[in-house]
């Protein structure tokens, strides 16, 4: 016969732990707050890379030529009055030297390319400057040139610190990598606070130019996010965690007894909280990837929660004579092996995201991790040990309404 493991010994520590981490979290909240990511906070929102310039292009001929570029490919389409529209595609796999894809430009009618680098230069892909007109300048308006720039093979990686660092001169802004490092992108993000009268959206590209050279900076996108919309984002994330709450708490009710229901809410209130608590104190940012972080955990540890009382009612109905105490003990033991071998695998899966990724998704495995062992946690020590503490008070009261029946 398998040993049945006495868990509800633990639950009145487990209540005691949980509740100190919780308060722990909460005044951390209150003294320190969340450290709130770009997507919480109104301002400009742009995405910069600091790679060089490649070549600059003009245009002379009839109508405006306007310049479309990708990862894949370069297109320039020439329209406009009394003009007979036309468009040259250009594919970067075809071309594996600067030099030689600015000689193919340069032999479309009008188009004039100056290379501002070795023409031998190899690159993998081109760079879209968005503060950059589509519309490619006229070749007498030398100061307007059209830059493009690109990705050395062998780019040096540029840190998060370096960029702050360059920025500094403009108050204190957020700056997030995207992507691989070897990219050197990054988000970087202005308060309404920092945006003053004198402040342009040129700011930013001009400060990274003074920090890592002239013309080192491209500005991929270019946003302004409002107050209005910075706030809503955060009051729907809000209703969102409503509203998870309220329909597993009716449907736990459904499928289960009410105390069920309530002990699978106050554990995922609790995992809820464990994560507040873990983001205050590790000063992560709280972001949209953190919500679904947390999201993802409170489906984790309902599915745990489900699935191991499920199990308490089908030992209820094999063993009714035997104490409440006993059928947990006895449910909990026999899902356990089942609890650790899909959360190790998940484990697996999350402890490869944390190790091989970086910026958000980093972030975003780290608080999986944590969210892993408070969701097993809460399942065997929360939502069970609440279904306890209501069976032995229903069974006192019932207790005492027999006994006063009998007097």
């Amino acid at each position: 016969m398998k040993r049945i493991v006495s868990f509800t010994r633990f639950f009145i520590p487990a209540v005691i732990f949980s509740t100190a981490l919780i308060i722990a979290g909460i005044s951390g909240y209150v003294k320190r707050g969340f450290n709130m990511g770009i997507d919480f906070q109104a301002g400009l929102i742009q995405e910069v890379q600091l790679v060089p310039r490649a070549f600059s292009l003009n245009y002379d001929g009839p109508g405006n030529a306007v310049i479309t570029l990708n990862n894949t490919s370069l297109t320039i389409t020439v329209s406009g009055v009394g003009v007979q529209g036309f468009s040259y595609q250009y594919l970067l796999s075809d071309y594996g030297t600067i030099g030689g894809f600015a000689q193919a430009l340069d032999q479309v009618e009008g188009i004039s390319a100056a290379v501002d680098v070795s023409g031998s230069t190899p690159f993998r892909f081109l760079v879209l400057d968005a503060q950059s007109a589509p519309v490619l300048p006229s070749s007498a308006e030398t100061a307007s040139a059209y830059w493009v720039h690109y990705l050395p093979q062998a780019a040096a990686e540029v840190s998060l610190e370096e960029v702050r660092s360059a920025l500094v001169s403009l108050g204190e802004p957020a700056v997030q990598v995207l992507g691989d490092p070897s990219e050197r992108r990054f988000m970087v993000r202005m308060q309404d606070s920092d945006l003053d009268a004198n402040f342009n959206t040129a700011n930013i590209g001009k400060a990274l130019e003074a920090r890592f050279g002239e013309g080192e900076a491209a500005v991929t996108s270019s946003n302004y996010v409002g107050s209005r919309f910075s706030k809503n984002l955060a009051d729907q994330a809000v209703v969102l965690l409503g509203a998870t709450i309220l329909l597993i708490l009716v449907y736990a009710s459904i499928r289960f007894k009410p105390q069920y229901a309530i002990g699978a809410v106050l554990a995922i209130i609790h995992d809820g909280l464990i994560m507040v608590a873990f983001i205050v104190w590790t000063r992560m940012e709280f972001n949209t990837t953190t919500i679904a972080a947390i999201m993802t955990i409170l489906g984790y540890s309902i599915n745990d929660t489900i699935v191991i009382f499920d199990r308490v009612r089908e030992t209820a109905r094999i063993y009714p004579h035997d104490a409440f105490d006993t059928v947990l003990n006895r449910a909990i033991t026999e899902t356990l092996s089942r609890t650790f071998i899909t959360t190790l695998t998940t484990m697996l899966a999350v402890v490869s995201l944390y190790i091989f990724t970086t910026g958000t998704m980093k972030d975003f495995a780290l608080a999986l991790l944590a969210g892993l062992v408070s969701g097993v946690y809460s399942t065997i020590f929360i939502a069970n040990g609440f279904v306890l503490l209501w069976d032995k008070k229903w069974k006192r009261k019932t207790a005492e309404i027999t006994t006063e029946v009998k007097a």
